[in-house]
């Protein structure tokens, strides 16, 4: 007798992936972000934070539903989206730059691009 192909492959799910919980604001308040399963990597939510895809984010949960385990890693991203904002010398908005503050475990000298006095 013949097996029929699982419609779920187990392999797609056997990776770490990454959820954001991001801040809508006092009358929509917070909620996990929609996300594509192919954009829930690591590289993905480092890219999608420092080019402004999440404008206020609060927590990043990562779990491995074949493994069985999960965690917060708010401070590891927060972590490694301040050392890629210093190595590339990007400016980070306020929002996140206060995400980095409030979460990071290593201090960075991450600077944010002030305006100029009187310009308009």
């Amino acid at each position: 007798m013949r097996s029929s192909p699982s419609m779920v492959l187990a392999d797609r799910l056997d990776r770490d992936i990454y959820l954001v919980l991001e801040d809508f604001g006092a009358r929509a308040g917070c909620a996990w972000r929609e996300t594509d399963e192919a954009e829930t990597d690591l590289e993905t939510v480092l890219r999608g934070l420092l080019s402004g895809q999440y404008a206020y984010p609060v927590r990043i949960v990562c779990f491995n539903a074949i493994e069985g385990w999960s965690r917060d890693a708010t401070s590891d991203v927060a972590d490694a989206v301040a050392q890629r904002a210093a190595d590339s010398d990007d400016d980070l908005s306020a929002a996140l730059q206060a995400f980095i503050s409030a979460n990071a475990t290593r201090r960075f000298d991450v600077q944010l691009a002030l305006p100029l006095q009187g310009a308009a």
